[in-house]
């Protein structure tokens, strides 16, 4: 299986995927996946536009659990092929019954008779498109990762100034659909309670893994969203819980929260796999949206630092970088970034600190001195020197400038 690519920006993806679907065809078929409403199937609308001879299906609509349906589909790809060479786009292809078998013939069909015509398909729910894509289509499919919206897409978008982006993607998330009813709060969080909640926890997490607990489920997805960049053991996970539950299926719970592109539980960073996985997670909500939805928090609220916090990480995990945390009390960092943007160990200080206050982070970069230091700070101190350590503003970091060198 090839390895999952996650761009810095949608406009990155979409000209990655434009790309791949020009290519000489029969090329592998390209598989695009993400959370809901980040904008998939606008971009497959986009592209039909944008490439001749495209033809775009929509696997969720009602027409598609007809009879006869995926035939006729192919029928049409037969005919447009007399005007040349095409590109088949099947938006939410989960819901196609067996497209795993399905995709796998088609895609050995072209390749034997050497067909002028290239597939990309999308798809909402990581753990079932994945599972097709490992037990079927194996070698057979390059992936990309459309996933949480950025601070600089918002900007892209909407037109906004820094300081608006920022305020409104810590406030209140990067979902694009949810933007222009951010003046109305009770439409904004009907939105996305029944657009992009609902549907996640009540229709393709069930459709992608046996939960035999699904009430279980959304009680942890709401315990989670009260505990945005805290370190937290199973057991008090399990505590917080009405149901009974035993921690294993919890841990099991939180990956599956992960692979819906909603809560990712973050592991220790240490040399050692078999520690990682024996520590708490770290929780990261991976959309401050998500969190707005049930609670409001602005600037100068307890709970702005751990907003801010989560923000930041989620940002990281969303752009590819593997992210960690690292505490050994009682020392802690709130970040450990692994992958394009090299290795960081980072702090997240939204308030006053002083050198002092970073004992875990100059102690971790002793232990493990690959890993650069920084500070993700405000504006004012970015401009700080403190020997050592490297400043940059949470702002700036959020809207992807580059990581000081």
């Amino acid at each position: 299986m090839s390895e999952d690519t996650s761009l810095d920006s949608r406009q990155a993806v979409a000209t990655e995927l434009k790309r791949r679907l020009r290519e000489p065809p029969p090329g592998r078929v390209q598989v695009l996946t993400g959370p809901r409403q980040v904008g998939k199937t606008t971009l497959l609308l986009e592209l039909a536009r944008a490439l001749p001879n495209a033809v775009y299906y929509a696997v969720d609509m009602p027409e598609a659990a007809m009879p006869g349906w995926r035939e006729a589909i192919w029928r049409d790809v037969q005919s447009r092929l007399k005007r040349g060479p095409t590109v088949v786009l099947l938006d939410e292809i989960q819901y196609l019954g067996k497209w795993d078998r399905l995709m796998k013939a088609k895609a050995d069909q072209l390749q034997r008779g050497k067909s002028p015509v290239n597939v990309a398909l999308s798809g909402s729910s990581a753990l079932l498109v994945g599972r097709g894509l490992k037990e079927t289509m194996a070698g057979r499919f390059e992936k990309l990762q459309l996933l949480h919206w950025s601070a600089s897409d918002l900007q892209a978008a909407f037109g906004l100034a820094d300081d608006e982006a920022l305020d409104y993607l810590v406030r209140r998330g990067s979902y694009p659909g949810a933007f222009p009813l951010r003046e109305d709060a009770a439409r904004w969080r009907a939105y996305l309670r029944d657009s992009i909640i609902e549907p996640a926890i009540g229709r393709d997490i069930l459709m992608m893994e046996p939960v035999r607990k699904p009430g279980l489920l959304r009680q942890l997805f709401l315990v989670c969203l009260g505990h945005p960049a805290e370190i937290i053991s199973l057991q008090k996970l399990v505590g917080e819980l009405q149901t009974a539950s035993a921690m294993e299926t919890v841990a099991h719970y939180l990956a599956v929260l992960e692979q819906a592109y909603l809560i990712a539980g973050l592991e220790k960073y240490s040399a050692r796999v078999i520690r990682r996985r024996a520590a708490p997670p770290k929780i990261v909500v991976l959309n401050n949206g998500l969190m707005a939805a049930v609670q409001d928090v602005s600037e100068g609220h307890p709970r702005w630092g751990a907003w801010v916090e989560n923000a930041c990480l989620a940002h990281a995990w969303n752009r590819g970088q593997e992210v960690y945390y690292w505490r050994e009390e009682p020392l802690e960092v709130d970040g450990v970034l692994v992958g394009t943007w090299g290795k960081w160990a980072i702090e997240v200080k939204t308030g006053h600190f002083a050198t002092r206050d970073l004992g875990g982070l100059l102690e971790f970069c002793r232990r493990y001195p690959d890993f650069q230091p920084l500070v993700l700070c405000s504006r004012e101190r970015a401009n700080d020197t403190i020997a050592g350590v490297r400043l940059l503003s949470w702002g700036d970091f959020l809207l992807g400038r580059p990581l000081p060198q």
